[in-house]
């Protein structure tokens, strides 16, 4: 028993922690940021002031966690993110394929509990900063009232990943918060504030329940009446469906108009009010006789935000870098999603609910967005890095904003292992560092070819079992009807093969195809036609022959495409093949896809068509045979420094009848080798929402998940039977010395030709 006599006053009890890297901020952001440097060797401390991880992505928000591959609905082919969020996202899928945002919870918290050099705070929250002088942070203090606890956390360097950037806004940095006009960057987007105010507003999701028998639902004094007429969106089937069972409502939003840090209570009131007040009408109106059965099972206790506070870089960002694609020298990241702004009456707004505009394709980020010029030993990252509002419609959401995480970790430790400032490794000939050791990692920068230094591949002699020579995707008996366009995605380099194909027709009629290629050869929007054939066909099946007699100066993909005639079938082939895909000309309003992109004029956006992948088990590639055979999966790819399908498939892939693939690297003399990193092929085209979406497959089948290591003398040295991620590195317990090692793999399924991205060995 404790007993305490009466005091004049107490305080908190208080502890002193020390670390070499000190995250503010626990959302995917912070969370990548933290491991990132803790596996770098770094001391970190990761605080959170909430008692679970990965902010809006977490159960208390539920917001699905995205970024470039845009639910599949955009020309961003093989975009998916790379690295630590890649790892947490293929996880997730692997354990919770169903959605679950408890489960995501658990996923988040397994990864940081295993990273024995993180010190985890949770329902901690930052308060203040103390400043050694001018432009050093000295320390933090955070405090926990479930523990009675105040911390006193000193750093070296230090990570605002708070989303409103409350570490760097305590320690003074300069920071923006709104809508800039035109002016300022020239952007033709920025918006009319009148419709779209300042900021993004709020939004407080919400899951319902089927229990089988009948449901009484009284609402709260406080909720919203008569919805139905201040609402407009409940009378648009577009954005509303009763049938929707999960969080589908991100568009119950609100405070555009307000002050999105001061105000977030009063929103948080006012999106709780219109919750409760949607639910009544969808229980008590009458007009759903189908929600009788319908418990309200959850309701948000805080608001997901999507934007507050943005620090001024060495470099911001704007609508230019994103539509047009720019190129920078530092670059560390990317972005997909589209340019996304919503009406700032949100959910009283009449009208679209957001207003998105994509890029032809991915843009770069540069590292100097991530620095902030007026701190020497602090890093920005998440939603609150230097870019123009407009920029910011894109670069807020969380897959894109956990990339920086990773960068700003990674950066954190280059800097203390070499004596750098932040600033410093803006520098030409030290920018090189961190694009290393990000893609050795395991992450995409899109053209940055990087070579990594220490790679023992490039010097070794590679050989391999077989190699695929793709002559011919088999027909599986299923069937596609050409109601809109299907384009059969490959890889050329030089004369297009010549494609032999069956097709069926209801009636006599015409089918028209196109071989089509991006204007860059980087893009997957196929902007550009370069031949057309036509053929007449007859009622029923017909064997077709296309020759297009084009070639490409340089390596690129194709689209082989078949256009819109309601009267024709194609083949389609359940064959899957690494770095190959079908895209189809259709529509996923979700992201505000109508099979073409037809802005207004003078916004600063690209009219285009979407040429758009399907998800697992519909996503089969076209049955076709080539003539040549299609051949770029040779071992000379294990040297890339993309692990994904870019510009080329990138992958060694072996023969359809090979049963065990195995790698071969020997070198003229023997060397001491401690660790092997392996690079799969976890298909980067498909987008892995961490909740409500679900999941055809737990472990992606082009992936290998079995293999064996061994030196020279045939000795094992690793033997992995259950692996499902992209990058599994392998420390050796001691180091080897040997000329020769062999890699051996087991077929993961009969009809798949699984693909190998890439090796390095140190």
């Amino acid at each position: 028993m404790i007993t305490k006599n009466i005091e004049k006053n107490r305080a908190f009890t208080k502890v002193v922690l020390n670390a070499d890297y000190v995250v503010a901020g626990g959302g995917l952001t912070g969370v990548c940021s933290a491991i990132a440097a803790a596996r770098e060797g770094l001391r970190a401390v990761l605080i959170q002031d909430r008692p679970v991880l990965g902010g809006n992505a977490s159960s208390e928000v539920r917001l699905w966690a995205l970024g470039a591959t845009s639910h599949m609905g955009n020309n961003n082919r093989w975009s998916r993110e790379g690295g630590i969020i890649d790892e947490i996202l293929v996880e997730n899928v692997y354990r919770n394929k169903e959605g679950n945002p408890v489960l995501f919870d658990m996923v988040l918290m397994d990864k940081v509990l295993a990273e024995k050099n993180i010190t985890l705070l949770l329902n901690t929250t930052l308060y203040k900063v103390d400043k050694g002088n001018d432009r050093n942070i000295s320390s933090v203090t955070a405090i926990n009232s479930q523990n009675g606890t105040e911390y006193s956390i000193s750093g070296q360097m230090f990570a605002d990943c708070t989303g409103d950037g409350t570490l760097g806004y305590l320690a003074g940095a300069s920071f923006r918060m709104g809508a800039e006009g035109r002016a300022v960057y020239g952007e033709e987007f920025a918006p009319d504030k009148q419709e779209y105010g300042e900021l993004l507003g709020h939004s407080i999701l919400f899951y319902t329940k089927d229990i089988g028998k009948p449901v009484e639902y009284i609402a709260p004094n406080f909720a919203l009446k008569n919805v139905e007429t201040l609402i407009p969106k409940l009378q648009n089937p577009n954005y509303f469906n009763v049938n929707q069972l999960g969080c589908k409502y991100w568009w119950l939003e609100y405070g555009g108009r307000l002050n999105t840090i001061l105000d977030t209570e009063e929103i948080k009131y006012e999106l709780w009010k219109v919750v409760y007040g949607v639910w009544d009408y969808i229980k008590n109106s009458g007009k759903f006789p189908q929600a009788k059965t319908l418990t309200l099972e959850w309701v948000g206790l805080f608001p997901g935000k999507r934007e507050s506070r943005r620090f001024n870089g060495l470099y911001t960002l704007t609508q230019q870098d994103v539509i047009n694609q720019s190129t920078h020298y530092d670059a560390v990241a990317y972005g997909g999603w589209a340019i996304d702004l919503h009406p700032a009456d949100g959910v009283y707004a009449e009208g679209n609910g957001c207003h998105q505009w994509h890029s032809k394709g991915v843009y770069q980020i540069p590292y100097r967005c991530y620095v902030t010029p007026d701190l020497d030993n602090l890093f920005v990252g998440g939603r609150i890095i230097s870019s123009s509002h407009v920029a910011n419609g894109t670069t807020r959401v969380m897959c894109t904003a956990a990339l920086g995480g990773e960068v700003i970790g990674r950066a954190a430790s280059i800097c203390l292992s070499k004596g750098y400032k932040p600033i410093d490794l803006v520098d030409k000939d030290k920018i090189g560092l961190l694009q290393s050791l990000l893609v050795k990692n395991g992450n995409f920068i899109p053209g940055i070819a990087v070579a990594i230094e220490d790679n023992l591949v490039y010097s070794a002699e590679i050989s391999v079992s077989s190699v695929l020579e793709l002559d011919d995707l088999p027909a599986d008996g299923t069937w596609f009807g050409l109601d809109y366009p299907v384009a059969q995605l490959i890889p050329v380099n030089g004369k297009v093969p010549v494609i032999r194909m069956n097709i069926k027709a209801n009636n006599a009629t015409r089918l028209v195809m196109e071989l089509r290629s991006s204007s860059k050869s980087e893009n997957y929007t196929p902007d550009t036609v370069d031949a057309v054939i036509e053929f007449d066909l007859k009622k029923g099946e017909n064997e077709i022959i296309a020759d297009f007699s084009y070639s490409y100066t340089a390596p690129r993909y194709a689209f082989i495409c078949l256009m819109k005639n309601s009267e024709i079938s194609v083949p389609m082939s359940g064959r899957l093949v690494t770095g190959l895909t079908t895209v189809y000309n259709y529509i996923n309003p979700a992201v505000s896809n109508f099979g073409k992109q037809i802005p207004p004029e003078g916004i600063g956006v690209e009219e285009f068509e979407f040429w758009c992948p399907k998800r697992r088990p519909e996503n089969k590639n076209i049955a076709m045979s080539f003539v040549p055979a299609l051949t770029p999966f040779g071992s000379k790819n294990l040297r890339s420094s993309y692990y994904r399908p870019y510009i080329g498939t990138n992958a060694w892939v072996a023969a359809f009848d090979d049963a065990r693939p195995e790698v071969c690297l020997k070198w003229n003399e023997r060397k001491q080798i401690k660790s092997i990193i392996l690079y799969f092929d976890t298909d980067t085209d498909q987008a892995m929402e961490t909740v409500q979406m679900g999941h055809f497959d737990a472990c992606v089948p082009t992936c290998y998940r079995e293999y064996i290591v061994r030196d020279s003398e045939g000795k094992e040295l690793c033997h992995i039977t259950d692996n499902h991620q992209t990058v599994n590195v392998l420390e050796l317990d001691k180091p080897v010395m040997t000329d020769t090692i062999y890699v051996n793999f087991a077929r993961p399924y009969d009809n798949v030709c699984p693909g190998l991205m890439g090796i390095y060995v140190c």
